[in-house]
């Protein structure tokens, strides 16, 4: 008899997608009239963090809006992207940003919480490390947690892998 059906719920993002929305970004920057002698910059400031910076609060906050809007064209969900409030530093504006990966221990009990309530009955999920196992005796459940998960504000950006 083969295992029940499981799959994983995981917070991951593609770093190549990311950096991909930061030099488009950054080739914008450069281009766009606006931004001509803002000083405004983006760049990569350690392994999970981004850097915006510009001469005026509303020249970096544009910054943003313009890498946010190529994260969303490469399908990479704003949940994961935690940016802060610009500060100033001299005479520049600059905005930290990280880049959110796994899900942590108290969004994952909540996860696991909202499935054993209001999911199917039988499906069960398990939190490893900064995933989530989800087992049950059916496919068909497994789908309803899906639907449920995906339907639900949690916010964290969730992918279904290893579906089986």
């Amino acid at each position: 008899m083969a295992a029940n059906p499981s799959f994983d719920i995981v917070s991951k993002v593609d770093r190549q997608e990311v950096d991909n929305a930061l030099h488009q970004t950054e080739k914008e920057l450069g281009t766009r009239f606006d931004f001509r002698g803002t000083g405004a910059e983006i760049s990569w400031a350690g392994e999970e963090a981004i850097s915006l910076k510009a001469e005026t609060e509303e020249r970096v906050r544009a910054a943003l809006d313009v890498f946010k809007e190529k994260l969303i064209k490469r399908n990479i969900s704003l949940k994961s992207l935690d940016a802060g409030d610009p500060k100033a530093s001299g005479k520049i504006f600059k905005i930290d940003c990280k880049v959110v990966q796994g899900i942590d221990q108290e969004k994952a009990k909540a996860i696991s919480k909202k499935i054993r309530e209001e999911g199917p009955k039988g499906v069960q999920a398990q939190i490893q490390g900064d995933q989530l196992r989800v087992t049950g005796k059916k496919k068909d459940d497994l789908q309803a947690v899906i639907t449920l998960l995906k339907g639900a504000d949690l916010d964290v950006a969730l992918q279904f892998t290893n579906y089986r």
